[in-house]
Protein backbone atom coordinates (compact mmCIF):
# COMPACT_ATOMS: atom_id res chain seq x y z
CA UNK A 1 0.00 0.00 0.00
CA UNK A 2 1.16 3.72 -1.00
CA UNK A 3 0.03 6.58 1.14
CA UNK A 4 0.84 10.20 1.01
CA UNK A 5 0.70 11.76 3.93
CA UNK A 6 2.66 15.06 3.25
CA UNK A 7 0.06 17.24 2.05
CA UNK A 8 1.23 20.39 3.52
CA UNK A 9 5.08 19.89 1.58
CA UNK A 10 2.82 19.56 -1.52
CA UNK A 11 -0.59 18.74 -2.55
CA UNK A 12 -1.53 16.79 -6.10
CA UNK A 13 -2.97 18.72 -8.74
CA UNK A 14 -6.78 18.31 -8.67
CA UNK A 15 -7.74 16.61 -12.09
CA UNK A 16 -10.04 19.11 -13.24
CA UNK A 17 -7.76 22.49 -12.21
CA UNK A 18 -5.24 20.42 -14.73
CA UNK A 19 -8.54 20.35 -17.34
CA UNK A 20 -8.69 23.75 -16.93
CA UNK A 21 -5.45 24.57 -17.39
CA UNK A 22 -4.75 22.62 -20.57
CA UNK A 23 -5.68 24.83 -23.24
CA UNK A 24 -3.31 27.53 -22.18
CA UNK A 25 -0.44 25.43 -23.30
CA UNK A 26 -1.21 24.63 -26.48
CA UNK A 27 -4.21 26.39 -28.14
CA UNK A 28 -4.69 29.43 -26.44
CA UNK A 29 -1.08 30.24 -25.88
CA UNK A 30 -0.45 33.72 -26.61
CA UNK A 31 1.43 36.07 -24.67
CA UNK A 32 -1.22 37.75 -22.17
CA UNK A 33 0.73 41.04 -22.48
CA UNK A 34 0.29 41.25 -26.06
CA UNK A 35 -2.28 43.64 -28.03
CA UNK A 36 -3.89 40.89 -30.39
CA UNK A 37 -6.30 38.53 -30.30
CA UNK A 38 -4.11 35.66 -29.36
CA UNK A 39 -2.76 38.06 -26.23
CA UNK A 40 -6.26 39.34 -25.63
CA UNK A 41 -7.85 35.53 -24.93
CA UNK A 42 -4.99 34.93 -22.90
CA UNK A 43 -5.42 38.07 -20.68
CA UNK A 44 -8.96 37.27 -20.61
CA UNK A 45 -8.42 33.99 -18.46
CA UNK A 46 -5.98 36.08 -16.15
CA UNK A 47 -8.28 38.37 -15.19
CA UNK A 48 -10.94 35.23 -14.35
CA UNK A 49 -8.46 34.16 -12.02
CA UNK A 50 -8.10 37.26 -10.65
CA UNK A 51 -11.81 37.73 -9.78
CA UNK A 52 -11.74 33.90 -8.35
CA UNK A 53 -8.89 35.26 -6.04
CA UNK A 54 -10.45 37.90 -5.19
CA UNK A 55 -13.79 36.17 -4.59
CA UNK A 56 -12.47 33.34 -2.58
CA UNK A 57 -10.31 35.95 -0.13
CA UNK A 58 -12.99 38.63 0.04
CA UNK A 59 -10.64 41.23 -2.08
CA UNK A 60 -10.99 43.30 -4.59
CA UNK A 61 -9.36 41.89 -8.32
CA UNK A 62 -7.03 45.11 -8.38
CA UNK A 63 -6.04 43.75 -5.02
CA UNK A 64 -4.38 40.42 -6.53
CA UNK A 65 -0.99 40.37 -8.02
CA UNK A 66 0.00 36.99 -9.06
CA UNK A 67 3.74 35.73 -8.12
CA UNK A 68 5.83 32.60 -8.91
CA UNK A 69 4.66 31.21 -5.30
CA UNK A 70 4.50 31.76 -1.19
CA UNK A 71 8.37 32.19 -0.78
CA UNK A 72 8.04 35.41 -3.78
CA UNK A 73 5.27 36.78 -1.96
CA UNK A 74 6.72 36.42 1.10
CA UNK A 75 9.74 38.49 0.24
CA UNK A 76 8.33 40.63 -1.80
CA UNK A 77 5.89 41.75 1.17
CA UNK A 78 8.63 42.30 3.52
CA UNK A 79 11.31 43.94 1.25
CA UNK A 80 8.96 45.59 -0.24
CA UNK A 81 7.16 47.41 2.26
CA UNK A 82 9.99 48.18 4.66
CA UNK A 83 11.86 49.20 1.67
CA UNK A 84 8.74 51.49 0.79
CA UNK A 85 8.43 53.16 4.44
CA UNK A 86 11.82 54.04 5.56
CA UNK A 87 10.42 57.45 5.94
CA UNK A 88 8.33 55.84 8.89
CA UNK A 89 11.08 54.03 10.00
CA UNK A 90 12.90 50.76 9.70
CA UNK A 91 11.35 48.62 12.11
CA UNK A 92 9.82 45.18 11.94
CA UNK A 93 8.02 42.55 14.31
CA UNK A 94 7.53 38.90 13.11
CA UNK A 95 7.07 35.65 15.41
CA UNK A 96 9.70 33.02 16.43
CA UNK A 97 7.57 30.23 14.06
CA UNK A 98 7.85 31.61 10.66
CA UNK A 99 8.22 29.94 7.10
CA UNK A 100 12.10 30.55 6.41
CA UNK A 101 10.82 32.19 3.43
CA UNK A 102 9.89 34.90 6.28
CA UNK A 103 12.63 34.18 8.81
CA UNK A 104 15.57 34.50 5.84
CA UNK A 105 14.12 37.67 4.25
CA UNK A 106 14.23 39.17 8.00
CA UNK A 107 18.02 38.26 8.04
CA UNK A 108 18.50 40.19 4.56
CA UNK A 109 16.88 42.96 5.66
CA UNK A 110 18.77 42.98 9.22
CA UNK A 111 22.02 43.34 6.88
CA UNK A 112 20.71 45.95 5.53
CA UNK A 113 20.53 47.76 8.66
CA UNK A 114 16.71 47.50 9.68
CA UNK A 115 15.73 46.30 12.51
CA UNK A 116 13.69 42.86 13.42
CA UNK A 117 12.03 41.83 16.63
CA UNK A 118 11.03 38.44 17.16
CA UNK A 119 8.50 37.63 19.11
CA UNK A 120 8.12 34.33 21.39
CA UNK A 121 4.85 31.64 21.00
CA UNK A 122 3.73 29.41 23.71
CA UNK A 123 4.06 25.92 24.31
CA UNK A 124 1.48 25.36 21.77
CA UNK A 125 2.72 27.80 19.74
CA UNK A 126 0.56 30.30 20.13
CA UNK A 127 1.65 34.17 19.38
CA UNK A 128 2.38 35.76 22.93
CA UNK A 129 -0.07 38.58 22.09
CA UNK A 130 1.65 40.89 24.96
CA UNK A 131 4.75 40.59 23.94
CA UNK A 132 3.51 41.65 20.43
CA UNK A 133 2.11 45.03 21.44
CA UNK A 134 4.90 45.61 23.90
CA UNK A 135 6.80 45.27 20.72
CA UNK A 136 5.42 47.75 18.61
CA UNK A 137 7.53 50.74 18.57
CA UNK A 138 6.63 54.22 16.99
CA UNK A 139 9.38 53.56 14.07
CA UNK A 140 7.15 50.31 13.57
CA UNK A 141 6.51 49.81 9.96
CA UNK A 142 5.32 45.84 9.59
CA UNK A 143 4.21 43.25 11.38
CA UNK A 144 4.48 39.64 9.61
CA UNK A 145 2.31 36.77 11.63
CA UNK A 146 1.51 33.43 9.77
CA UNK A 147 -2.02 32.39 9.37
CA UNK A 148 -1.70 29.07 10.36
CA UNK A 149 2.11 26.82 10.91
CA UNK A 150 3.29 24.65 8.83
CA UNK A 151 4.78 22.18 10.69
CA UNK A 152 2.65 21.69 13.98
CA UNK A 153 -0.95 23.60 12.63
CA UNK A 154 -1.53 25.82 15.33
CA UNK A 155 -3.81 28.53 13.88
CA UNK A 156 -2.75 32.36 15.00
CA UNK A 157 -5.93 34.78 15.74
CA UNK A 158 -4.94 36.59 12.50
CA UNK A 159 -7.81 39.05 13.05
CA UNK A 160 -6.96 40.26 16.42
CA UNK A 161 -3.68 40.78 15.33
CA UNK A 162 -4.55 43.08 12.91
CA UNK A 163 -7.20 44.90 14.88
CA UNK A 164 -3.88 45.86 16.80
CA UNK A 165 -1.93 46.69 14.32
CA UNK A 166 -4.50 48.88 12.84
CA UNK A 167 -5.08 50.63 16.03
CA UNK A 168 -1.09 51.40 16.22
CA UNK A 169 -0.73 52.83 12.62
CA UNK A 170 1.31 49.64 11.57
CA UNK A 171 0.84 47.27 7.98
CA UNK A 172 0.06 43.35 8.92
CA UNK A 173 1.16 41.07 6.65
CA UNK A 174 0.18 37.06 7.05
CA UNK A 175 1.52 34.41 5.01
CA UNK A 176 -1.52 32.17 4.65
CA UNK A 177 0.57 29.36 2.89
CA UNK A 178 -1.21 26.81 5.03
CA UNK A 179 -4.39 28.66 5.56
CA UNK A 180 -5.99 29.24 1.91
CA UNK A 181 -8.41 26.59 1.31
CA UNK A 182 -8.35 25.24 5.22
CA UNK A 183 -9.61 27.92 6.92
CA UNK A 184 -12.23 31.08 5.83
CA UNK A 185 -10.24 33.79 5.00
CA UNK A 186 -11.83 37.32 4.30
CA UNK A 187 -9.13 40.10 3.93
CA UNK A 188 -11.13 43.06 3.81
CA UNK A 189 -13.26 41.68 6.70
CA UNK A 190 -10.40 40.87 8.65
CA UNK A 191 -8.31 44.13 7.92
CA UNK A 192 -5.39 41.98 6.45
CA UNK A 193 -3.04 44.43 4.77
CA UNK A 194 -0.89 41.67 2.75
CA UNK A 195 -1.31 38.01 2.21
CA UNK A 196 0.98 35.47 0.36
CA UNK A 197 -0.43 32.25 -0.78
CA UNK A 198 0.69 29.24 -2.61
CA UNK A 199 -1.51 27.40 -5.78
CA UNK A 200 -0.26 23.84 -4.22
CA UNK A 201 -0.57 23.81 -1.27
CA UNK A 202 -4.83 23.48 -2.07
CA UNK A 203 -4.09 21.15 -5.23
CA UNK A 204 -3.74 23.49 -7.52
CA UNK A 205 0.04 23.87 -9.88
CA UNK A 206 3.39 24.76 -8.07
CA UNK A 207 5.20 27.23 -9.21
CA UNK A 208 2.33 29.80 -9.01
CA UNK A 209 1.00 31.82 -6.26
CA UNK A 210 -0.16 35.47 -5.17
CA UNK A 211 0.56 38.28 -3.04
CA UNK A 212 -2.97 40.29 -2.16
CA UNK A 213 -1.93 43.89 -1.57
CA UNK A 214 -4.48 46.17 0.04
CA UNK A 215 -5.82 49.03 -2.22
CA UNK A 216 -3.97 52.45 -1.35
CA UNK A 217 -0.52 50.19 0.89
CA UNK A 218 2.97 51.57 -1.00
CA UNK A 219 5.19 49.05 -1.34
CA UNK A 220 8.53 48.85 -3.81
CA UNK A 221 8.59 46.34 -6.46
CA UNK A 222 10.90 43.19 -6.10
CA UNK A 223 11.37 41.76 -9.83
CA UNK A 224 11.69 44.84 -12.15
CA UNK A 225 11.92 44.47 -16.28
CA UNK A 226 8.52 44.25 -17.61
CA UNK A 227 5.02 45.90 -17.37
CA UNK A 228 2.54 42.79 -16.09
CA UNK A 229 1.02 42.80 -13.35
CA UNK A 230 0.10 46.60 -13.56
CA UNK A 231 3.83 47.23 -13.78
CA UNK A 232 4.38 46.10 -10.11
CA UNK A 233 5.82 42.44 -11.24
CA UNK A 234 7.59 41.98 -13.79
CA UNK A 235 7.87 38.91 -16.06
CA UNK A 236 6.00 37.00 -18.64
CA UNK A 237 2.67 36.10 -17.51
CA UNK A 238 2.24 32.48 -16.60
CA UNK A 239 -0.94 31.83 -17.90
CA UNK A 240 -1.96 27.98 -17.09
CA UNK A 241 0.09 28.20 -13.88
CA UNK A 242 -2.67 31.54 -13.03
CA UNK A 243 -5.56 29.64 -14.68
CA UNK A 244 -4.98 26.44 -12.41
CA UNK A 245 -4.61 28.66 -9.37
CA UNK A 246 -7.94 30.15 -10.20
CA UNK A 247 -9.46 27.26 -10.65
CA UNK A 248 -8.03 25.60 -7.48
CA UNK A 249 -8.98 28.43 -4.82
CA UNK A 250 -12.50 28.61 -6.27
CA UNK A 251 -12.81 24.31 -5.52
CA UNK A 252 -10.88 24.39 -2.60
CA UNK A 253 -12.95 27.39 -0.53
CA UNK A 254 -15.97 25.57 -2.08
CA UNK A 255 -15.52 22.66 -0.85
CA UNK A 256 -13.87 23.30 1.79
CA UNK A 257 -16.69 22.64 4.47
CA UNK A 258 -16.57 18.86 3.21
CA UNK A 259 -12.83 18.22 2.70
CA UNK A 260 -12.23 19.48 6.35
CA UNK A 261 -14.97 17.40 7.86
CA UNK A 262 -12.97 14.33 6.01
CA UNK A 263 -9.58 15.07 6.74
CA UNK A 264 -10.42 16.05 10.18
CA UNK A 265 -12.23 12.60 10.97
CA UNK A 266 -8.96 10.92 9.94
CA UNK A 267 -6.90 13.00 11.65
CA UNK A 268 -8.09 12.82 15.15
CA UNK A 269 -8.78 9.04 14.70
CA UNK A 270 -5.30 8.96 14.02
CA UNK A 271 -4.06 10.88 16.90
CA UNK A 272 -6.66 8.88 19.00
CA UNK A 273 -5.14 5.67 17.78
CA UNK A 274 -1.43 7.02 18.24
CA UNK A 275 -2.04 7.68 21.83
CA UNK A 276 -3.53 5.19 23.14
CA UNK A 277 -1.22 2.88 21.32
CA UNK A 278 2.39 4.21 21.12
CA UNK A 279 3.94 5.04 24.45
CA UNK A 280 6.39 8.22 25.26
CA UNK A 281 5.28 11.12 22.81
CA UNK A 282 4.26 14.30 22.60
CA UNK A 283 1.56 15.89 20.33
CA UNK A 284 2.66 19.58 19.18
CA UNK A 285 0.60 22.33 18.29
CA UNK A 286 -2.65 23.41 20.13
CA UNK A 287 -4.82 20.57 20.79
CA UNK A 288 -7.99 22.56 18.88
CA UNK A 289 -6.91 25.31 17.12
CA UNK A 290 -4.84 23.61 14.81
CA UNK A 291 -4.72 23.03 10.75
CA UNK A 292 -8.14 20.58 10.34
CA UNK A 293 -5.52 17.72 8.35
CA UNK A 294 -2.02 18.27 10.42
CA UNK A 295 -0.54 16.13 13.07
CA UNK A 296 3.07 16.64 14.48
CA UNK A 297 3.91 13.98 17.14
CA UNK A 298 7.71 13.79 18.99
CA UNK A 299 8.33 10.55 19.68
CA UNK A 300 11.01 9.48 22.61
CA UNK A 301 14.41 7.77 22.28
CA UNK A 302 14.36 7.65 18.01
CA UNK A 303 15.69 10.07 15.08
CA UNK A 304 12.79 11.74 13.16
CA UNK A 305 14.91 11.24 9.97
CA UNK A 306 14.98 7.17 10.91
CA UNK A 307 10.75 6.82 11.13
CA UNK A 308 10.52 8.84 7.83
CA UNK A 309 13.30 6.92 5.93
CA UNK A 310 11.91 3.57 7.78
CA UNK A 311 8.01 4.40 6.77
CA UNK A 312 8.93 5.49 3.06
CA UNK A 313 10.14 1.88 2.72
CA UNK A 314 6.72 0.68 3.64
CA UNK A 315 5.33 2.76 1.33
CA UNK A 316 4.13 5.87 3.88
CA UNK A 317 5.17 8.89 2.80
CA UNK A 318 5.66 11.56 5.74
CA UNK A 319 7.70 14.48 6.82
CA UNK A 320 10.14 15.31 9.48
CA UNK A 321 9.17 19.17 9.34
CA UNK A 322 9.09 21.80 6.74
CA UNK A 323 10.33 20.52 3.22
CA UNK A 324 12.11 23.42 2.45
CA UNK A 325 14.20 22.65 5.39
CA UNK A 326 14.43 18.83 5.14
CA UNK A 327 18.37 18.96 3.80
CA UNK A 328 19.34 20.70 7.34
CA UNK A 329 19.78 18.46 10.48
CA UNK A 330 19.28 21.10 12.56
CA UNK A 331 16.16 20.26 14.98
CA UNK A 332 12.83 22.59 14.06
CA UNK A 333 13.03 26.26 14.93
CA UNK A 334 9.24 25.50 15.64
CA UNK A 335 9.45 22.90 17.94
CA UNK A 336 12.92 24.92 19.99
CA UNK A 337 10.68 28.03 19.86
CA UNK A 338 7.67 26.12 21.15
CA UNK A 339 9.93 24.52 24.23
CA UNK A 340 9.94 21.41 22.77
CA UNK A 341 13.61 20.03 24.51
CA UNK A 342 16.22 19.42 21.34
CA UNK A 343 16.71 15.51 21.99
CA UNK A 344 12.98 15.36 21.56
CA UNK A 345 12.63 17.89 18.58
CA UNK A 346 14.88 15.53 16.60
CA UNK A 347 12.12 12.79 16.95
CA UNK A 348 9.21 14.50 15.16
CA UNK A 349 7.11 13.37 12.43
CA UNK A 350 4.69 15.43 10.66
CA UNK A 351 1.58 13.52 9.01
CA UNK A 352 -0.85 15.67 6.65
CA UNK A 353 -3.78 14.31 5.28
CA UNK A 354 -5.67 14.92 1.88
CA UNK A 355 -8.95 14.88 0.24
CA UNK A 356 -7.67 10.93 -1.34
CA UNK A 357 -6.80 9.36 2.16
CA UNK A 358 -9.16 6.78 3.70
CA UNK A 359 -9.64 5.54 6.72
CA UNK A 360 -8.09 1.89 5.97
CA UNK A 361 -4.61 4.03 5.24
CA UNK A 362 -4.70 5.97 8.41
CA UNK A 363 -4.92 2.59 10.20
CA UNK A 364 -1.55 1.25 8.26
CA UNK A 365 0.27 3.75 9.14
CA UNK A 366 -0.49 3.49 12.98
CA UNK A 367 0.26 -0.12 12.66
CA UNK A 368 3.33 0.21 10.59
CA UNK A 369 4.37 3.14 12.86
CA UNK A 370 4.12 1.28 15.91
CA UNK A 371 6.01 -1.38 14.63
CA UNK A 372 8.76 0.95 13.08
CA UNK A 373 9.27 2.76 16.91
CA UNK A 374 9.05 -0.60 18.51
CA UNK A 375 12.08 -1.63 16.35
CA UNK A 376 14.17 1.44 16.27
CA UNK A 377 13.04 1.86 20.15
CA UNK A 378 14.87 -1.62 20.57
CA UNK A 379 17.98 -0.48 19.50
CA UNK A 380 18.46 2.76 21.47
CA UNK A 381 20.33 2.61 24.53
CA UNK A 382 17.97 5.21 26.24
CA UNK A 383 14.72 2.92 25.46
CA UNK A 384 13.62 0.77 28.85
CA UNK A 385 10.94 -1.81 27.35
CA UNK A 386 10.43 -3.39 30.78
CA UNK A 387 9.38 -0.15 32.20
CA UNK A 388 5.55 -1.26 31.08
CA UNK A 389 4.06 1.98 31.49
CA UNK A 390 3.00 4.73 28.92
CA UNK A 391 4.05 8.22 29.96
CA UNK A 392 3.04 11.15 27.78
CA UNK A 393 5.34 14.21 27.86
Amino acid sequence: MKVYLDHAATTYTDPEVFEAMKPYFCEVFGNASSLHGFGREAARAVDKARGQVAAALGCKPSEVYFTSGGTESDNWALKGIMHAHTDKGRHLITSKIEHHAVLHACEQLEKEGFEVTYVDVDENGKIRMDQLEAAIRPDTVLVSVMAANNEVGTVQPIGEIAKLCKAKGVLFHTDAVQAVGSLPLNVSEQGIDLLSLSAHKFYGPKGVGALIVRNGVRLDKLIIGGAQERSMRGGTTNTPGIVGLGEAIARAVGGMEENNAHVRALRDHFIDRVQKEIPDLRLNGHPTDRLPNNVNFSFEYVEGESILMTLDLKGIAVSSGSACTSGSLDPSHVLLAMGVPVELAHGSIRFTFGRRNTLEETDYTVEVLKETLQNLRAMSPLFNPQRGEIKHV
